[in-house]
């Protein structure tokens, strides 16, 4: 019987890839010691998967890949290549394309134009260059899209807000200036995000002949969360997530981002934002982190923050952020160890975790999302001012008696004046109580 598949990852084989049989439709020699080149001669025409990831191949992509006329799945990721990308890579049926961690160079791969089925998107920590296309929002199932660490500049697309499914974006360590797309409310996926939806590529599997054993691979994705790079396997089917962290972006946070209840992990740090935090944040049920650190913001931090029941990981330090820092039970459980960080490099925020006190119209406490507010009392200062406020009542009456001679003699005729008139009514009430008593 012809070998079709080969399954040979995880193990410590080294040594240059062997010479693939022709009717081979599935190569998986993913994490192993493999060194040398990609083979220049494939005619494996049938091979529709092909994993040569996490390995110590160099050089570059060969013409040979472009041949491979039936390649949907196609990992080079954690590799020493180099080069461009083949111009004669056309293959219109890949779903699954990941390179990143490599040393690849090039503009944005424009025979991605006509894939309308990629699903899953990975050129980071790559040398890649240029713009990215407008046409990006043309691919409408497109689930990940990972750029970060590379050298693409210019505005995000607004196109980008046309990818119905994307559930993963990060375009973080590049060059991108401009503002945020807008419409992010379009990204529907991140919006009603079901956790039971099924992706393709993040779960490959494929029966053998005649239905016997089952092939199963999960992708593996590193992601910057919480404030530490973490790597997701399995469970990365259900992270939803926006990184644009580490650009030029200018402008305000778009209101629009608010309408994302599915996300879990937000970052836009380390750019230009300005403006303020979208008072609505707290509408985004799902944040589990985030960081919109070392930008411009300013303003007051909503209190609609301490509503986020599902808040691990938040940092707004280093930003023009003034007022009241809000409390609540999920923002008093955050970094119990400094909380302080989360909000150092503000110069106008106060309250605990800070030890700048607030004053004036901020000696309010705020609790939760409500707004409501009670004034802080203390009963000595209260007594204190209560007996000073008398005694220099006291003392100015009595100057004023001692110095003036004209209010003094007014003061002592309108005292005799009152005397006068209460002796008289005493008198009078005593004769006709004591009349009325007689007359008994």
């Amino acid at each position: 019987m012809p070998l079709e598949e080969l399954y040979l990852g995880s193990n410590r084989l080294t040594g240059s890839i062997p010479s693939l049989p022709t009717n081979i439709t599935m190569l998986d020699i993913s994490n192993n010691n493999f060194s040398g080149v990609i083979p220049s001669n494939i005619r494996a025409s049938q091979l529709y998967m092909l994993f040569i990831n996490s390995n110590r191949i160099a050089g570059s992509i060969p013409e040979s890949v472009c041949k491979l006329q039936q390649l949907s799945y196609l990992d080079l990721a954690n590799n020493f290549l180099e080069g461009q990308i083949p111009q004669c890579f056309d293959i219109k049926n890949v779903k699954y394309l990941q390179l990143s961690n490599n040393s690849l160079s090039g503009k944005f791969p424009a025979f991605l134009q006509h894939n309308k089925d990629m699903e899953f998107l990975d050129l980071a920590w790559n040398k890649f260059s240029g713009r990215m296309p407008t046409w990006i929002g043309d691919l409408g199932k497109l689930r990940v899209v990972k750029l970060s660490h590379n050298a693409f500049f210019d505005n995000i697309p607004n196109g980008v807000t046309s990818l119905g499914y994307l559930k993963f974006l990060d375009l973080s360590c590049n060059n991108f200036s401009g503002v945020i797309p807008w419409h992010l409310s379009n990204l529907t996926l991140m919006n009603t995000y079901d956790r039971h939806v099924e992706f393709g590529f993040m779960d490959i599997g494929r029966a053998g002949k005649g239905g016997v054993g089952l092939y199963q691979r999960t992708a593996e994705m590193s992601v910057v969360t919480k404030g530490q790079q973490l790597v997701y396997s399995s469970t990365f089917v259900y992270l939803v997530s926006i990184d644009l962290s580490s650009n030029s972006l200018t402008g305000e946070i778009p209101t629009d981002i608010t309408s994302l209840a599915a996300v879990m992990n937000l970052n836009l740090s380390s750019n230009k934002l300005s403006g303020q935090i979208p008072n609505l944040i707290g509408a985004m049920k799902s944040l589990v982190s985030l960081d919109l650190s070392e930008n411009k913001l300013s303003g007051e931090i909503p209190s609609s923050l301490s509503g986020l029941a599902s808040l691990e990981a938040l940092n707004l330090s280093y930003n023009n952020l003034s007022g009241r820092i809000p409390s609540g039970r999920q923002l008093d459980t955050l970094n119990s160890d400094n909380p302080s960080v989360m909000y150092m490099g503000n110069s106008g925020l106060c309250g605990p975790p800070l030890q700048q006190n607030c004053s004036g119209n901020d000696s309010f406490i705020i609790h939760g999302n409500l707004g409501s507010s009670e004034q802080e009392f203390d009963p000595l200062t209260f007594h204190f001012g209560l007996v000073l406020g008398l005694v220099l009542g006291l003392w100015t009456v009595f100057c004023a008696l001692l110095f003036k001679k004209t209010w003094r003699i007014a003061y002592f005729r309108l005292f005799d004046k009152a005397y006068d008139q209460v002796y008289v009514f005493v008198v009078v009430k005593w004769a006709g109580f004591a009349k009325n008593t007689t007359g008994e």
